[in-house]
């Protein structure tokens, strides 16, 4: 007979660990599922953001933005160096001890708060039973059963037709975060999230990078104004950025690799010695769902569900990156949370309208809530308050004057429809913008909070100010 659980979950990255967790704080009897494995092929919970993701990408971008900075902007401080030199080694190495770090707290966590934790590739079977198979040899070693069932199982990499991973020079995002060295010329194609933070990491370590993006419009999901930007600030740093640019096929040459695109209806090329593919990610759903077990997904492979992350059997959920919504890390736990919650007897709540957005380059990009064109195009009517960190005073010091926020605010009512901001460190100045529109705040209410000097965070409050024309530190 089957081992019964009041819970299980399957995937162990931010929305699976985090409702394991919450699950097991509820007094339900817990077992998360997870398949992956680190570099010596040893389980490792976490899932692509831990391991393969979020926090090496940020390790990686902070080591090159170290190394940058000593190159080229210490010398304003005073502060020059000979020889500067980077081991890409080391930096790797870093990388990699911070991931273990990370990921060994999650099993300290399980342990800590008796969830059960099994390495296996999960599939929901009819009557809410799960088969658990060996990752390599695709053999069922048991079966259990729960009372409700979490799918979790997160997302994968797109891949191209035309430009096959061949793992060594043509890689995805995880290929890209293990680099043993600086490719002298890289390619990229996508230039979204992923695209530009990978981009940003080798560009830094000395690769002339040229990023490939279909779309015409750059960061079509940010505000355009934001958006023109950071552009223009990825110009200065040398990234060169081609949109429109659909690409064909992938050649090898004597010298490296061929990329063929089409921009403006010719045929373009650019030779390249790595290509990183970058144009987004898709629900891990393949083989997650046997026929009859009565979850449907949709065309794009997304697991159906409703507004409380419900499927169509009772008892069954799924969260994060296997259903609708932004694929971000901190959407797909508080949605576990939400789940657990739900699953308890509680309320459980998630407002998507106030999920923030984050790019970690240098300059940062966050924002939250609605673009300004998102409220032109709903006919709402709004006032705009800008406030560039030119005129903040810790950006100065700081020698990190790139950029600026921007409060979009209801005409009539004041109330805050969205905050987009582009500058340094801005990914922990969102969180205030966050907390104001959860709590309904208008722009006045930011204007009328005192903000202590010298902060970045008097950048948000300027802008606040200036939504009704009356920023103190603003020429004109």
């Amino acid at each position: 007979m089957a081992e019964h659980y009041d819970v299980i979950v399957i995937g162990g990255g931010p929305g699976g660990y985090v409702a394991a967790i919450r699950c097991a704080q509820l007094g339900l009897k817990t077992v998360c599922i997870d398949d992956l494995v680190d570099q010596d092929g040893k389980p490792s919970l976490g899932g692509t953001c831990l391991n393969v993701g979020c926090i090496p990408s940020k390790a990686l971008l902070d080591s090159s933005e170290q190394f940058h900075r000593l190159q080229h902007q210490f010398g304003a401080h005073g502060i020059t160096a000979d020889n500067v030199a980077i081991d890409i080694g080391k930096m790797q190495q870093r990388k990699q001890e911070i991931v273990k770090s990370l990921t060994g707290g999650i099993s300290t966590l399980f342990k800590v708060n008796k969830v059960a934790s099994i390495h296996g590739r999960g599939r929901l079977m009819a009557g809410k039973h799960v088969a658990i198979t060996n990752p390599q040899s695709g053999e069922i070693t048991e079966t259990i059963a729960a009372n409700n069932i979490i799918l979790a199982a997160g997302s994968v990499p797109v891949a191209l037709d035309s430009v096959p991973f061949d793992g060594e020079f043509v890689v995805d995002s995880t290929g890209a975060l293990g680099f043993d060295r600086a490719p002298a010329r890289l390619g990229v194609i996508g230039a979204g999230v992923i695209g530009l933070e990978l981009g940003s990491v080798w560009s830094r370590l000395g690769s002339d990078v040229v990023l490939l993006e279909a779309m015409d419009d750059f960061l079509g999901a940010a505000d355009h104004q934001i958006a023109r930007e950071a552009a223009r600030q990825f110009k200065k740093q040398g990234l060169d950025i081609r949109l429109g640019s659909r690409v064909s096929k992938v050649s090898s040459t004597p010298s490296g690799l061929e990329l063929i695109y089409e921009q403006k209806g010719k045929q373009q090329s650019v030779e390249v010695d790595r290509v990183v593919v970058a144009v987004g990610r898709r629900p891990a759903s393949d083989g997650l769902l046997a026929p009859d077990c009565g979850v449907g997904v949709d065309q794009r492979g997304f697991v159906e569900v409703d507004d409380q992350c419900k499927t169509a059997v009772k008892g069954v959920w799924a969260v994060g990156d296997l259903v609708r919504g932004p694929m971000l890390a901190h959407k797909s736990s508080e949605e576990g949370v939400a789940v657990a919650e739900r699953i308890a007897g509680g309320a459980g709540h998630i407002d998507f309208n106030t999920v923030p957005w984050v790019i970690y380059t240098s300059p940062e990009i966050a924002w939250v809530g609605k673009t300004e064109n998102q409220l032109k195009e709903e006919g709402v009517a709004v006032k705009i308050g800008n406030f560039p960190f030119a005129a903040n005073g810790r950006a100065k010091a700081m020698e990190d004057t790139a950029g600026m926020v921007k409060i979009i605010a209801h005409a009539e009512t004041d109330r805050i429809l969205g905050v987009h901001i582009i500058g340094p460190h801005i990914s922990e100045v969102i969180a205030e913008c966050v907390v104001a529109m959860s709590f309904h705040a208008s722009s006045e209410d930011l204007a009328r909070i005192v903000h202590a000097h010298p902060t970045l965070s008097e950048a948000v409050h300027e802008a606040a100010l200036a939504v009704d024309k009356r920023a103190i530190h603003k020429f004109g």
